[in-house]
């Protein structure tokens, strides 16, 4: 008993201990998921919002793509109504349709431009050409068409600027929130992963347990069955004791009984013959002439009843001592019985606390897992937002970013360009101005 209350004091110690140390894993858990939890509504509020900005963006460049159609409508039919009504006026220097190209600078920035767009497949860029191909057409004095092209260029620049700035700042999110969902869906992965190890560890131990419990129970229905038949055995065991020990003594009490009359009677010399147990000096008497005491019949009666007594005795002697071995037998086993009973019933008692105990802790774990499945699910679809969103486009980052630069440093030799044909302009002009102030 005290080695069995040790070894439960033992088990108890580790049980509480295990508790202690699953109860600070569950706040720890329950922490994690709080954290996640928040992250996961910060990262939904910034997806929700990120998709608002790029419906407003389709929205504005659906907008620009109508307007920019209708503006090509009208500038069409313009220049059919020009080309209707000056046609009279063909022949003449200043007609409206004449091609008004400054120089061949001109030409070489519209076709530097239109050769990037044909490079760089861009539809903007094509578009820019043309602007500028119809300022230099139709524009009014130098000064003023230079400024302009300027500007468009500059504006289409900076546009190209911020489109990149735009870009890379995109590529700096998505690169964040692919790594922060990837290592968050890894995190969960291995949550799952745990909770999985940990569930199935305790249903092991709770099967085992309950296994254990079983093959207890059965073992104290046997106990219990073999005590019951033992104590039928001892009844009947006691029982015919009692009525042989009946027996026996009532019959050692009549032979004494009986003797005591005998030795009464008899009496004398032939009493002390009888307790001197010589059967040799009996010998056959003589027919008397008249009635007188037998002293050798009455010798050999006393000494039948005496072995009866003894024998009687013997027998009472024995039938007690296998009562007493019987007894001491059953109450041996019945001691050991209880032993066993008691310390199977512990058994059976801390076993069914422990798969109990297991079992809850099971439904607790199962309750993780759905808590962390559903948070994994959440994360695999936003995951899957997000390499649609970053992954799942026509080009790369470094290509878009390499044809952007192209198309920026390509505009910016067509401002270069630009910018020094301006300069040889007013040259000429400041030129021009001074021969006619010396009179040439």
């Amino acid at each position: 008993m005290e080695a069995a209350i040790g070894a439960n004091t033992k088990d108890l110690d580790e049980e509480k201990s295990a508790i202690a140390a699953a109860t600070q894993a569950k706040s720890q858990a329950e922490g994690d998921l709080s954290m996640t939890t928040k992250d996961l509504a910060a990262s939904s509020n910034a997806l929700e919002t990120t998709k608002s900005d790029c419906l407003t963006v389709a929205a504005d460049h659906e907008a620009s793509i109508a307007a920019r159609t209708e503006e090509l409508k009208v500038i069409a039919t313009a220049k059919k109504i020009l080309a209707e009504s000056t046609g009279a006026a063909a022949s003449r220097s200043y007609s409206l349709l004449q091609i008004k190209m400054k120089s061949s600078t001109d030409l070489n920035v519209v076709a530097a431009i239109q050769k990037l767009a044909k490079e760089q497949k861009s539809v903007k860029l094509a578009q820019l050409a043309s602007k500028i191909g119809t300022v230099f057409s139709y524009g009014g004095p130098d000064e003023q068409i230079f400024k302009e092209v300027k500007a468009m260029i500059e504006k289409d620049i900076l546009a190209l600027e911020k489109a990149a700035e735009a870009d890379a700042g995109e590529k700096a999110y998505c690169d964040e929130e692919l790594s922060k969902t990837e290592a968050k869906k890894v995190e969960l992965d291995d949550d799952m992963g745990k909770l999985k190890a940990k569930i199935d560890k305790a249903a092991s131990q709770s099967a085992q347990a309950k296994a254990e419990v079983a093959v207890a129970q059965e073992s104290l229905a046997a106990t219990a069955k073999e005590q019951a038949e033992m104590d039928t055995i001892r009844r009947e065991q006691n029982a015919d004791y009692k009525k042989a020990k009946a027996d026996l003594e009532a019959g050692i009490a009549g032979v004494e009984k009986a003797l005591l009359v005998l030795r009464d009677y008899y009496g004398g010399a032939s009493a002390a013959m009888l307790q001197q147990n010589d059967w040799s000096m009996i010998q056959q008497p003589a027919k008397p002439v008249s009635h007188s005491k037998s002293s050798g019949s009455g010798g050999g009666i006393i000494g039948i009843l005496e072995i009866c007594e003894s024998d009687f005795s013997k027998g009472l002697a024995g039938v007690e001592s296998a009562e007493s071995d019987a007894q001491e037998s059953y109450d041996k086993q019945t001691q050991e019985n209880k032993i066993q009973k008691t310390t199977k019933e512990q058994d059976v008692k801390y076993k069914t606390q422990e798969f109990k105990s297991l079992d809850v802790e099971i439904t607790e774990l199962a309750s993780d897992g759905q808590t962390v499945g559903t948070e994994h699910a959440a994360v695999l679809e936003y995951y899957a937002q997000i390499k649609d969103r970053c992954v799942a486009k026509p080009s790369t980052f470094e290509e878009r970013k390499a044809r952007r630069q192209a198309e920026i440093e390509g505009l910016k030799d067509s401002l270069t360009a630009l910018e020094e044909q301006t300069a040889f302009a007013q040259v000429r002009k400041r030129r021009g101005l001074k021969v006619a102030k010396l009179g040439f």
